[in-house]
């Protein structure tokens, strides 16, 4: 029987185990960079991924051919949202310059908002209208026309709506908050100090002083006022005005019809076919960027909504 021999008697088993322990190392190394390389292509297809799914890829082709165009105004009218007058005369000036587009849609749901930016809106409206005499503009309503959203919609040629959408509460609100009495139970004194008697105009930490309530009313009452004027303008004689028509008490689609606050019914696509006689539809809305895009797909919006919400003040005047 064989003696096993020493690893020490083969003069070469020193550079035979280096080797060795130089290969593995090779081996692991370059399963690392193939583990990296993976890696790195599924984080690219990734990428594109979300690329192709947040980016407009078209080519401005199909604007070339006789079409509808069409802008949406969708959720709350406000400087800092979406629904914005910015967005909203960009994407109206582009519809209505555009030669091949033969009609315009303005598709509206939004429960109302700010009315500077409805007033902005309104006023482009009627301004491209006597630019672009033949061009037309229907409002095209699905779920809800409410407040701010009217005021738009007031401009338009005609309004088409749903026979179950909300319309109307042409009316004009301002809310806040007064903390006094849990201040009082907390034991937490104002100190507010003001150069001039009214400065303090509707301080929620203060009690509300008569005369300054009396004032918010006259403010509510003048924009009132201009609601119900543009309101009057845009319909004319279509309007058949009752009482409550303008105290902020909202109407079915079918409704809205019968007193005038809408023309018949109708959606973007019966719209497009049967009255602007251009099937086709293109959206000329302007669209977010794509980091905000990307945002609101990871629910960052949300988010943004809430410190948005907790940063601007209370009060404000809003036509919802």
């Amino acid at each position: 029987m064989d003696t096993p021999q020493p690893p020490n008697s083969d003069p070469n088993w020193e550079r035979k185990t280096l080797e060795k322990l130089a290969f593995a190392a090779l081996d692991e190394q370059r399963a690392r960079r193939r583990w990296g390389i993976a890696f790195k292509l599924l984080g690219f297809m990734y990428l594109v991924a979300v690329l192709i799914a947040v980016v407009d890829w078209g080519t401005g082709a199909e604007h070339q051919e006789r079409h509808t165009a069409m802008v949406n105004l969708i959720g709350v009218i406000e400087a800092k949202g979406e629904s914005n007058a910015e967005n909203l005369v960009a994407a109206l000036n582009s519809a209505f310059e555009e030669k091949n587009a033969v009609g315009v849609i303005l598709r509206i749901n939004s429960p109302g908002g700010s009315p500077v930016q409805a007033g902005i809106v309104n006023d482009e409206i009627r301004r491209l209208r006597t630019k672009f005499p033949d061009k037309p503009l229907y409002a095209v309503v699905e779920d809800m026309c409410a407040s701010g959203g009217y005021y738009v919609a007031a401009a338009a040629d005609n309004i088409y709506v749903n026979k179950a959408s909300i319309v109307g509460s042409i009316g004009v609100l301002m809310d806040g908050f007064g903390f006094t009495g849990t201040m009082d139970k907390a034991g937490v004194e104002r100190r507010l100090l003001t150069a001039g008697e009214n400065k303090g105009f509707l301080d929620p930490f203060s009690p509300q002083a008569p005369q300054h309530k009396a004032h918010a009313q006259l403010l509510l009452d003048d924009i009132h006022k201009q609601f119900i004027d543009v309101v009057k303008a845009g319909r004319g004689n279509r309007l058949k005005e009752t009482p409550d028509m303008f105290s902020g008490l909202m109407w079915t689609g079918a409704q809205s019809i019968q007193i005038g606050l809408a023309d018949g019914y109708g959606s973007v696509d019966s719209v497009a076919r049967d009255i602007i006689k251009a099937e086709k539809v293109l959206d000329y809305s302007v669209k977010d960027n794509i980091a905000e895009r990307f945002a609101k797909r990871l629910g960052a919006g949300t988010a943004a909504s809430f410190w948005k919400g907790l940063s601007e003040g209370a009060l404000g005047v809003r036509l919802f």
